[in-house]
């Protein structure tokens, strides 16, 4: 049964399920003026930014459907601050997004799903 904070639920199970996955997470909800990233992890020297959407079921769209254009530019802005501000400029990165359909308990893992 999922809360009002639908959105932190999610966004626990993604990090399980990364963790589940062997990926240290290293920051989560970074936000800054240029956008947010729910969950920055690590695996194998390469950062994953990580956009987590939820839904209850299908009937209105895929959760991954909901990473916009206008989003992606938003998360790979923040990504760009957080290396400016992590002086970590010379690390690999990708941007992945986790969705989760509440109702059949599906976790679907979009490796690169977008890219810069």
């Amino acid at each position: 049964m999922m809360s009002d904070n639908k959105g932190s639920e999610y966004e626990q199970i993604a990090e399980k399920y990364l963790l589940d996955m062997g990926y240290d997470v290293i920051d989560k909800n970074f936000i800054c003026r240029f956008g947010e990233i729910d969950i920055i992890a690590l695996k194998d020297d390469r950062i994953h930014f990580v956009e987590v959407k939820g839904r209850k079921n299908v009937s209105y769209g895929h959760p991954r459907e909901f990473v916009t254009t206008s989003k992606q530019r938003k998360i790979i802005s923040a990504a760009k601050y957080y290396f400016l501000l992590k002086k970590q400029d010379d690390m690999f990165c990708q941007f992945d997004v986790i969705e989760i359909i509440a109702d059949s308990g599906t976790i679907n893992f979009i490796e690169d799903a977008f890219r810069t």
